[in-house]
Formats: C-alpha cells, structure tokens, sequence
C-alpha cells in the first residue's frame, strides 16, 4: 500500500511525514487503531522525500489551513518539512501552515531549530500535556530524560521567535484530570497561549 502523507480532516489538510516520534504517550491515538477516517497513517517506510509529499498535496484543495501533524513527530523530518512549508508559502502564500509538536526537536538536533522555521511556519503548537515533569513523565512516556524542560524551553524559543505559539494538553484520558490552571500559567509565563483538548476516545 502506498505510503499516505498526505489526508484531508474537517475541511483541514494534514501531512503525515514519519510514524518515528520521541514519546510513547498513554492517550496516543495510534495506540487503539490503524487510521483517522479510513486513511492508514502507518507509512511503509521512512523514505519519503519532500517531492513525494508536494505530488501528493497537488492532489487536494487547499483552501484555509495546513498542519503537520500525522501518526509521528514531524519536526522529526526537519528538513523535508521546510521544503514542502516553503512549497505552499511560495505556491499559496494565503494558506495558514501550522506544526503540531511534542518540542523535543532542540535536544533531538542538539541546537535550536526554531529560527529555521520562522516565516515559513505561522503557527506552532506544542504538547506540554502536564503541570510537573513528573505529570508529563507518565503521561507522556518520553524517551529521554529532563524532556519536561526541554518542551518548555522549546515552547519558549518559538515565542521569542516571534512565531504564534499555543501549549496544549489533554484532558480527561479515561477520567484522569490535570491542573489546567497550573499548566496555564505555565503557558502564559513561557510566552504562549493555551488550549485544552478534551480527550476523545477516536482521538478526533
């Protein structure tokens, strides 16, 4: 089967690039089934090029938003995603591009990678998904340890960017609640907005 990189969601254009990501968490989607709405994201392979993704994109319409954001981290494939970002900025330069991220790529490219993303990214929202790093342990299952400050700092850099910056969390995976408050005000301190998805169990 071929690899999907690219599906439509509410209206919404999404580009898969990697199933590789750097957490394990508990509520992930990928966990419970195979695809968001009959569209396999579990890619074949890990070879896919940007040329692959653009052939792909040419095949939808793109009328408001497109986001990063599949069954892995997409910052994982930096350099793919900088070339197809720069593809839609030059070829629809009204479309909005959003990244969704866990914010490991800073300790993954031992460097900060957020300036290579300014203006080609106008949005970026970031999975803080705890009060405490412990919180985010468990919940998150990251693969290295201190991930919890790395996500921060990440979280941090993107607003000191000048880039649109949200930290979201999930709530109420399976009863389980977290203090949104505190998680908040640790948005707001580092710089950027907040958002809570509540917890679906088809994970959309």
């Amino acid at each position: 089967m071929a690899n999907i990189l690219v599906y439509e969601l509410d209206g919404k254009i999404y580009i898969n690039l990697t199933n590789k990501c750097t957490n394990d968490c508990i509520f992930c989607l990928r966990k419970d089934k195979d695809d968001v709405c009959g569209q396999r994201l579990w890619l074949d392979d890990e070879n896919s090029t940007s040329q692959d993704v653009i052939n792909q994109l040419k095949n939808f319409k793109l009328s408001s938003e497109v986001i990063f954001c599949g069954y892995g981290e997409p910052l994982l494939k930096l350099e793919v995603l900088k070339e197809v970002a720069k593809y839609i900025k030059q070829n629809y330069p009204d479309i909005k591009i959003r990244i969704n991220t866990n914010g490991h790529a800073n300790y993954v490219y031992k460097k900060d990678i957020v300036p290579e993303l300014k203006g080609l990214v106008d949005e970026i929202s970031v999975s803080l998904n705890g009060a405490t790093s412990e919180e985010y342990d468990e919940l998150s299952k990251p693969i290295f340890d201190n991930a919890y400050d790395e996500v921060k700092k990440f979280i941090k850099s993107c607003s000191d960017n000048g880039i649109k910056t949200v930290a979201s969390v999930v709530e109420g995976y399976k009863g389980r609640h977290i203090d949104l408050k505190k998680c908040e005000q640790i948005s707001n301190e580092l710089g950027a907005k907040f958002r809570v998805r509540e917890w679906i169990q088809n994970g959309y």
